[in-house]
């Protein structure tokens, strides 16, 4: 099969023949439909602690339609069109039972640990780990359901109440999703803040009600409350940029939460003073279970689709190495998809 390629630390990807992938037992292949092209796979092939190995095909937002069985499958079928969850696990341990297979002690991330993701015309899955898609989305709806689960599991952390004041710090694909969720849980006021205003209207069709941007003479704290009229109940720090994480505690009334599902990528010094004096409760999230993934796709098929308006460009295999090099500089897309048989 054909897949983008992993060449190193500083080198583009290169479009490459490799082995097609064979379902061992519990697994099934996917052909590939649509794969995001994610924040993460950008950092982790720019050489950090957590990164690519030489030869690793990326993509961990993909769905698409099984076209082989491994042994013992029988939850999923040929020809079913699904959501994959990014994992490979042991498929036994407690973690694994309870529908959780990223706290599984043996699992392993598709796109890296050396099994081949779905920057490829073919990817491997635990068939547990694979949702059904329904009539009514397509696979690029599929591949969205990866990064709306992220932001839906910060969702379920916060406690969000009908009627919050939230702030979501970040505009990238995570950050509208918090607000996707936010509006989908009642919030009574939504504000969204980013360095800039090119996703201020994919923020907007998600049902936010204020975009803010740095300005001059003006804190964030000071914009929150002029956005929402008060502080915020509930802050989502989806930036992962060192300072993020004061600048949301900042943004807080005292008494509220500050959730974490940003990536910050390096350290950050962090002030806990302000944190203690509001005594804010600070929660970190990462990626999501079984169940976050099945309510992802049953919203968006209730007809909930506007984080398609995420979706700034459709690329084909081909287009990928000078895609993902472009994604590295200052750009307006939010999510870039995949298609690898376009």
């Amino acid at each position: 099969m054909r897949a983008a390629v992993y060449q190193g630390h500083g080198k583009p990807l290169a479009i490459s023949n490799v082995s097609d992938p064979a379902p061992g037992a519990g697994q099934v292949v996917v052909k590939v439909g649509r794969c995001g092209i994610c924040g993460s796979d950008l950092h982790m092939a720019e050489g950090h602690l957590y990164s690519f190995a030489e030869g690793d095909v990326p993509g961990h937002e993909f769905a698409g339609e099984v076209v082989a069985l491994g042994k013992g499958v029988e939850k999923i079928k040929m020809g079913d069109r699904v959501a994959v969850m990014p994992f490979i696990s042991c498929g036994h341990c407690k973690a694994c039972l309870s529908g959780k297979p990223s706290r599984c002690l043996k699992n392993k991330m598709l796109g890296s640990s050396g099994i081949k993701g779905g920057f490829a015309e073919y990817a491997l899955a635990d068939a547990a780990w694979c949702v059904r898609l329904p009539a009514t989305l397509g696979f690029d709806d599929g591949a969205l359901v990866e990064p709306l689960a992220v932001s839906l599991r910060a969702n379920i952390c916060s406690g969000i109440k009908a009627g919050d004041k939230v702030l979501v710090i970040g505009a990238g694909a995570i950050g509208i999703a918090a607000a996707y969720w936010a509006r989908k849980s009642g919030a009574g006021a939504i504000a969204v803040s980013a360095t800039s205003t090119r996703r201020e209207n994919m923020a907007y069709a998600v049902g936010i009600n204020s975009f803010i941007t740095p300005q001059a003479g003006l804190s964030l704290a000071q914009q929150t409350v002029a956005a929402l009229g008060a502080e915020a109940d509930i802050v989502f720090e989806c930036a992962g940029v060192p300072g993020s994480l004061d600048a949301a505690v900042s943004a807080v009334r005292r008494g509220g939460v500050v959730v974490a599902p940003g990536f910050c990528w390096s350290p950050d010094t962090f002030s806990p003073m302000m944190a203690m004096l509001k005594e804010a409760t600070i929660k970190f999230t990462n990626v999501y279970d079984l169940r976050d993934f099945e309510i992802a796709v049953d919203t968006l098929d209730r007809g909930n689709v506007e984080p398609r308006a995420m979706i700034t460009e459709v690329v084909d295999l081909d287009a990928v190495p000078q895609t993902f090099e472009l994604l590295k500089a200052s750009n307006s897309h939010c999510k870039i998809q995949i298609s690898p048989w376009a």
